[in-house]
């Protein structure tokens, strides 16, 4: 993974966690939180090779309004939907299938999405998902990792 790809990806989430941190006069004097790259990337191939058919992430911060990971997947995961939690999905390296929207269909203890848009993500893209909207990595080619951000906002006015 290229510094300069990481380095744009944290200026990304540094400015949607900016657009959604409301602030507060008990903060410190420097309230930015920075990771390297190379510590992001230690941490997720770290977890990797642990657990290398799992999904894994890098924490960059979790805060009661937002949360940013960088999150590696090798395999497909179920269907899920966040009711209080938009999300913005944004690609690093690799590719895979995505749907969105549509209906939550669990089959024992698989959930996939019937009804959903299904498009192919790979590396650049940007998906933006409103809070409540199921979505669903349906296939992964070989791997895919992204640059995860959570966020509420309140609801739609």
């Amino acid at each position: 993974m290229k510094p300069s790809l990481i380095s744009g990806t944290l200026f990304i989430a540094v400015a949607v966690l900016c657009a959604v941190n409301t602030g507060s006069a008990e903060q410190s004097a420097d309230p930015v939180i920075y990771k390297t790259d190379a510590e992001l990337m230690k941490a997720l191939q770290e977890k990797i090779k642990a657990t290398p058919d799992q999904m894994v992430t890098s924490g960059i911060v979790t805060d009661s309004r937002y949360q940013a990971n960088i999150v590696h997947r090798s395999k497909p995961a179920g269907a899920i939907s966040h009711p209080e939690g938009s999300e913005i999905h944004y690609i690093i390296e690799g590719s895979g299938t995505m749907v969105t929207g549509g209906t939550f269909n669990r089959t024992g203890k698989t959930v996939t999405i019937d009804g959903g848009v299904t498009r192919h993500v790979a590396k650049g893209d940007t998906v933006v998902i409103p809070a409540g909207t199921p979505h669903w990595y349906k296939d992964v080619d070989g791997s895919i990792t992204y640059l995860e951000v959570r966020f509420n906002v309140g609801p739609k006015k």
